[in-house]
């Protein structure tokens, strides 16, 4: 005889016989529910995680992985400072810059965050130089007092490439008719466009030496750094501390980003949870479909019991069956979910195309695309949470089966 016997007795029960094909058919709605709600699940979250890297790609264009700051207004022996960072093994490139606010004036005014940077080392760290839309960084050389304007700050000044800019910074200059800002005109010789309100529209960069001489300063105000892997940026941070002293300060884009990226994940955490109640609904049509199966094999249930089945046996003869349906309906659902979240964006492009419509509009929205990323663990929890559901799901079933008395079922057979 096929053995176990649990096992072989659970498989018949799955498949239809002539009294039993309304159960089968309960089965098939079971394996599709528990299949569309695991595709609805990876897909969701593989859009999330989507948004989730082009935030994270957009806000890394500008910002860098971690920054060595002063106490002062400038970092002092910043030579050192930079020296150090770099023989740190996990720092791939570094390179100082001087920060201010001011506030830039041309057909119209507005204020903005202005980034006083090296040219030829910032591509080690950021990634602007390929969000260039007009110009070039190269551009931007020391006593030239040049400027590269984000492209919804130019358009709010009003300016285009070859139109002057002019710069009021908070320091003071005495003169004989007292404190005044100091200020500066500037040509704007770039724009570039990185996908981010708060960079596009409040972000410019000059050239460091001209930083300083405005701001009257001796040295950077910091140095920014690059790491070999973005996610390990705070234990880097407490080592390149530990070996810089208490004059400088080290922040990662984890510290100055992270309410933002906590949102993300909280956001994320939450469709996630919602989605799982969507296949808790899908395991109870497994519930309806197993306490159907027990109240019509209630006969073969009270044979088997007087063969010498023990209630363990019997239970074990329905649980295979409520953990097939739940591993087919899972097996359907991650293959067919991972398929559509990694076609999903090319299908959008397709339905927009097709129907003429336009889901995220680039005029409204600055990722303008619906973004999907399949992440594999989460693929793997979805799957572990759904095959729980089903495996609770088989429990009371299968126990109602175990206590069935052979006597009464049998009584009127």
């Amino acid at each position: 005889m096929f053995r176990p016997l649990e096992l072989f007795i659970g498989l018949r029960y799955t498949r239809a016989k002539r009294r039993n094909q309304f159960i089968s058919f309960i089965s098939t709605v079971s394996i599709v529910c528990i299949a569309i709600s695991v595709i609805a699940l990876i897909t969701v979250m593989s859009v999330m995680n989507g948004f989730d890297y082009q935030m994270r790609s957009r806000i890394l264009g500008a910002i860098s992985h971690a920054t060595v700051s002063g106490v002062g207004q400038s970092v002092q022996d910043w030579p050192r400072a930079l020296q150090v960072a770099e023989a740190n093994p996990h720092v791939l490139g570094a390179a100082p810059y001087v920060e201010s606010e001011a506030y830039l004036n041309a057909r119209r005014s507005s204020g903005a965050l202005v980034r006083g940077i090296e040219p030829a080392q910032e591509p080690k760290v950021v990634d602007i130089d390929k969000h260039m839309l007009d110009g070039k960084l190269a551009e931007l050389t020391p006593g030239s007092w040049n400027i590269v304007l984000g492209r919804e700050l130019a358009m709010t000044l009003g300016v285009t490439v070859g139109d002057r800019v002019t710069m009021v910074v908070q320091q003071l200059r005495a003169t004989p008719m007292g404190s005044v800002p100091r200020m500066r005109s500037f040509h704007v010789v770039g724009t570039f466009e990185l996908g981010m309100e708060q960079f596009d529209s409040g972000l410019a960069l000059v050239n460091m030496s001209d930083a300083e001489k405005l701001n009257d300063l001796d040295g950077p105000t910091g140095i920014r750094l690059k790491l070999d892997d973005l996610f390990n940026a705070r234990p880097v941070a407490r080592e390149l501390a530990d070996q810089l002293g208490q004059v400088y300060r080290v922040q990662t884009w984890m510290d100055t980003n992270a309410n933002l990226f906590a949102a993300l994940s909280m956001e994320k955490m939450v469709m996630f949870i919602i989605l799982s109640l969507i296949i808790l609904v899908a395991v109870i049509n497994l519930i309806s479909m197993l306490m159907m199966l027990v109240t019509d094999k209630q006969a073969d249930i009270a044979i088997l019991r007087t063969l010498g089945a023990t209630p363990r046996s019997i239970m074990g003869m329905f649980m295979v069956q409520g953990v097939l349906v739940g591993f087919v309906g899972i097996g359907f659902g991650v293959g067919f979910g991972s398929l559509l979240s990694w076609k999903l964006p090319g299908i959008i492009k397709w339905i927009e195309h097709t129907f003429h419509v336009t889901f995220l509009s680039p005029d409204v929205y600055y990722i303008s695309e619906v973004p999907s990323r399949l992440d594999w663990h989460d693929v793997g929890w979805t799957a572990l949470l759904t095959f729980t559901f089903a495996l609770l799901a088989t429990l009371y079933p299968a126990w109602r089966a175990s206590r069935t008395q052979p006597a009464q079922a049998l009584r009127y057979e």
